[in-house]
């Protein structure tokens, strides 16, 4: 059996008209992301009837390569200096896995 993809599914909810400077600096934090050890591929995501909401979808090996390896990096502080300062409310982070694949 094949370990299977941990997916982050975090929603982030962003102070009203900072949306464009959130999203430039989530374009800057996309190395951090790149080079963190067992990321697959991560993508952000705006919500068309509530511009305001964004999910971030982080795929990792591991729930650990997230919980333990990324968040305790320098490179986690950095991705909360590129964004944190934009955000209205705490994000709410949840991990998944795939249990059916449709097509």
């Amino acid at each position: 059996m094949t370990q299977q993809t941990v997916l982050e599914v975090a929603l982030l909810t962003i102070k009203p008209g900072m949306e464009a400077e959130f999203e430039a600096g989530v374009r800057r934090a996309v190395p951090l992301f790149q080079r963190a050890q067992g990321c697959r591929g991560m993508e952000v995501r705006r919500f068309v009837e509530k511009p305001h909401l964004y999910h971030l979808l982080v795929r990792w090996d591991t729930l650990e390569n997230h919980t333990v390896d990324f968040r305790g990096s320098e490179d986690f502080q950095e991705w909360r200096r590129c964004v944190g300062h934009c955000f209205l409310v705490p994000p709410e982070v949840q991990h998944t896995v795939e249990t059916v694949h449709g097509f």
